[in-house]
């Protein structure tokens, strides 16, 4: 089992993130040790949304075009309506998430961030929660979908919204260290 400090995460993002979404976890791998970088479609920094407006802007470490899914050990996705809108039908953000599903390695997804993970088309069979405004999506890509804090299914954790965000947090670090996770197919 790989230790936290050893470990390398992504954390995908667009414009629009909930802020808590990321700022939260992202504390709580700081706090772990794990290196964790933003990995965004856009250069530069990208902007938060905090519940009702806009909100801080966060500074990408690497674009979607630089950043290879080899050198992660996991992935975050944090949530908001407007991120993981944008991400889903950017084909390059699609094809980064495939590649953690492919090879088992832990995805951690809060809110509406399991809507990217829709698109790879890898999702059959899953055990999933999420923002109850998207559980007819997950449930539609083939996922047993639960209304619960936080789910945890081979190394995939998801959870519902911003209170979850202990427990989901929790959890994340608990898959990271377990690293590599059989493969679902």
């Amino acid at each position: 089992m790989p230790k936290l400090n050893d470990l390398k995460i992504a954390i995908l993002t667009e414009e629009g993130f909930e802020q808590v979404e990321l700022t939260s976890p992202r504390e709580a791998l700081d706090k772990a040790g794990v290196t964790a970088e933003i990995i965004s479609p856009k250069s530069g920094e990208v902007k938060a949304w905090n519940e009702t407006d806009w909100g801080i802007r966060v500074k990408v470490d690497k674009t979607l075009s630089e950043a290879n899914p080899e050198d992660y050990d996991g992935l975050l996705l944090p949530g908001g309506v407007l991120n993981p809108d944008k991400l889903r039908i950017n084909q390059e953000a699609v094809d980064f998430v495939r590649h953690f599903l492919e090879t088992g390695k832990p995805i951690a997804a809060i809110c509406h961030g399991p809507q990217t993970m829709i698109e790879t088309g890898l999702l059959e069979g899953r055990k999933m929660t999420s923002y109850p405004a998207i559980k007819t999506d997950l449930i539609n890509a083939g996922v047993e979908w639960v209304d619960e804090e936080v789910v945890t299914d081979h190394g995939l954790v998801t959870s519902r919204s911003p209170k979850d965000l202990p427990a989901f947090n929790k959890k994340m670090l608990e898959e990271f260290a377990e690293g590599v996770h059989e493969v679902v197919k």
